[in-house]
Order: structure tokens, then C-alpha cells, then sequence
């Protein structure tokens, strides 16, 4: 991944592209596809293969828990973000009267579960200033009657890096809510630092170059009690096959409640493959060759006639940019053209730089940008 060698080997598709598009989908390095074959070899031994699966599934909580700061035994497995959101939910049981704090640079499946017309509490939204999320306004948010504040790490729309420990230390400060932090558009990308944070979510198809189908969740032990899930199901309850099965249903608290059914181990084997490739390569080390990809790619953006979405403060970057242009989508077919990606969506333009992006890769993109934007 960070040398040519590797590059070539490992993604070959990225050998005829220049490819800035992982924050929408990532390219899986070969050992992904290796796995998701080795899924069906062990899957072709019927329930002994079960312990192969097992083994997968405790591997990807190990890997998880090292990239979150936590123990494996504080990390839960799902289909995706959006389910995760969904049955944190759930486990909130909001009343009249709480009210939830959202952000307008979030992806929808973290602030969609709390706009339903089933949720009673009333959803105050974080908005952005210029592209940033500062924490004097989320301050101005916070009450007693706060009970969750949700925030991505990283945002999908334009890469605002928010601040984890100073917003840890405005909600503890200001309110008694419980933080959720989206770590989607980061884990895989930049070194993670989220003490403070009471639940932790990400999907696994973009930066940590895995495949749909599956959601990783962090619990602290000590919110177990808290992020208890009253989900239906079997594989996250206490014992739902006991004398008591149609008497009574008990949920596994923290992490583990969000596993509410058969696991979806072809996804888990293509994730613990991705997670053990980001963590060779290291995070560290992705993040040290890329980010001057990134200072440069958004140095030239500053310069270009076009409405940068993205804040100019490279602090608060990290591997996404974005930007408007009347003829975005001419610009886009431009590109598009020349085999170069990135993500084009009702006049946006977004760029995502990876541990595989190289240097030519990024004069490549601003040089025909450049030659799109002189002929729209």
C-alpha cells in the first residue's frame, strides 16, 4: 500500500486509475478477496465450520478494539452503521421532555434514527460555521435535559476533523449526555484517539478497505448498562434458548446487544482481512504518507475559482475534501475521462486521499482539474 511494489501487488485495479473516491468506496487489497473465498471453503464444512467463524469473529474484535482503545470484549458486530444507530436508539429510550444533539455535516444514519416521528425527544441540530463545527455553539446546545450528542469524527460531506477531547470536555462539562462519535470516515485513515466517548461506530467498506454488510461498535464497559439494546434476536441475548425463552427476553448489555442475529461472517471475514492489512501497513504510517498528499491537493484547491467546502485550516483535515462548482458534474465527465475518481453528488465534488494514493496520482487530479475548470 505505501510502496509502489505493494501498490502493484496488492491493488491491481489501481494500476490503470487514479482513484480518490474511499471515502465512498474503498479498494480492497487481494487478501480481501482471499478471505471472502476462504468464508466459503470453511462454510463448505456445514456447522464445523462454525469454529472457523468464531475464530474470524474474535479476530475482528481484537483488531477493532486495538484501532479504538478498547478491549475486544467492548466491541460488537452488526450489518452496518445504520442498524448500529438504530438500536443505540433503541437502547436510549428517549421520553418527552430529552432532547438529542445532531450535526448538520453528519451522514443520515446517525441523525435520521432521532428525526422519526416514533422518537419523543426533541432534536436540536449542531450546525456548521464556514465548514466547521465549533464547540462554543454545541456548548450553547447542551442542557440537563441533553441525553445523547452524536457527532462524526470525521464528515463525510466536506472532511471537518472535529476536536474529539475538546468535545468530550464540553459535554461532560455542560450536560450529562451520553457522546456518540462516527468514526467511519477515520478508522483506517488516522491514528484514533476517543477516551471519553461512550459509543463508537463506523462502517467497514470505505478507509478500512473491507466490504458492505458489516458495522463495528465500541461500548466502554463501564456504559454497558447503558447502551443495553431491548432488541428481539437470540445471538445478543443472556440465554435464548433457556427454560425461560418465551417467558422473558434478556439482553447482553454494552457491545455485545448489538450482535442481534446470525452474523454476516462472509462480511466478517472480508473485514478482519482489511483491519489486519490497515494495521500492517499501519495507520501511523498511512496517515504520514498521506496527509501531504492531502496539504497539497487542498493548497492548490485554495487557489482554484471554485467554493471550497472544506475548512482552510489543515488541523481540522483529514483525508477528504470537498467543493462546489456550477459545472460539477462537467468537471466530474472530465475527470471521469482521464480515469481519474472521485465522488461527484448535486454539484459537490469530493476528494478522498488514501495510504494507496501516490504523488503523480494527485498532480494528475489538480492538473486536469485545472484544465476542466479553464474550459467550463
Amino acid at each position: 500500500m505505501l510502496t509502489p511494489a505493494s501498490r502493484r501487488a496488492d491493488f491491481p485495479s489501481l494500476n490503470e486509475m487514479a482513484y480518490f473516491n474511499s471515502a465512498a468506496e474503498g479498494i480492497p487489497p487481494l487478501a480481501v478477496g482471499e478471505a471472502l473465498g476462504q468464508y466459503f471453503r470453511d462454510k463448505q464444512l456445514g456447522m464445523d465450520g462454525r469454529v472457523k467463524h468464531a475464530e474470524q469473529w474474535e479476530g475482528v474484535k481484537s483488531a477493532t478494539a486495538d484501532l479504538f482503545g478498547l478491549s475486544p470484549a467492548e466491541i460488537g458486530i452488526c450489518s452496518c452503521a445504520s442498524e448500529a444507530y438504530n438500536l443505540a436508539a433503541m437502547a436510549l429510550r428517549l421520553k418527552d421532555g430529552d432532547e438529542v444533539v445532531i450535526s448538520d455535516l453528519d451522514f443520515p444514519a446517525g441523525a435520521t434514527p432521532w428525526l422519526q416521528p416514533t422518537c419523543p425527544a426533541a432534536v436540536k441540530v449542531w450546525r456548521n460555521s464556514g465548514g466547521a463545527l465549533r464547540t462554543d455553539d454545541l456548548v450553547s446546545l447542551l442542557s440537563p435535559k441533553t441525553r445523547f450528542v452524536t457527532v462524526s469524527l470525521v464528515s463525510f460531506f466536506n472532511g471537518f476533523t472535529v476536536d474529539v477531547p475538546e468535545v468530550v470536555a464540553a459535554v461532560r462539562k455542560h450536560s450529562a449526555a451520553l457522546l456518540s462519535v462516527d468514526v467511519t470516515q477515520a478508522l483506517g485513515r488516522i491514528p484514533l484517539d476517543l477516551t471519553g466517548v461512550d459509543l463508537i461506530v463506523s462502517s467497514t467498506h470505505k478507509w478500512i478497505l473491507a466490504s458492505h454488510g458489516g458495522g463495528l461498535v465500541g461500548v466502554p464497559a463501564a456504559r454497558a448498562a447503558e447502551w443495553t439494546v431491548p432488541a428481539g434476536g437470540w445471538f445478543n441475548l443472556e440465554d435464548a434458548f433457556g427454560p425461560d425463552r418465551f417467558a422473558k427476553a434478556v439482553s447482553k448489555p454494552g457491545a455485545a446487544g448489538f450482535s442481534v442475529g446470525m452474523p454476516n461472517y462472509p462480511a466478517v471475514y472480508a473485514v478482519r482481512a482489511g483491519l489486519d492489512y490497515i494495521r500492517g501497513a499501519g495507520v501511523a504510517n498511512i496517515d504520514r504518507a498521506a496527509r501531504p498528499l492531502v496539504l497539497r491537493c487542498l493548497d492548490e484547491l485554495k487557489t482554484l475559482p471554485i467554493d471550497l467546502l472544506t475548512p482552510a485550516d489543515p488541523d481540522h483535515v483529514a483525508g477528504i475534501m470537498a467543493f462546489r462548482h456550477p459545472k460539477a458534474d462537467q468537471i466530474h465527465r472530465h475527470l471521469l475521462s482521464k480515469n481519474i475518481h472521485v465522488m461527484s453528488h448535486a454539484g459537490r465534488l469530493r476528494i478522498a486521499i488514501h495510504g494507496y494514493n501516490t504523488v503523480e496520482d494527485v498532480e494528475k487530479l489538480l492538473r486536469e482539474l485545472r484544465v476542466a475548470l479553464a474550459s467550463v
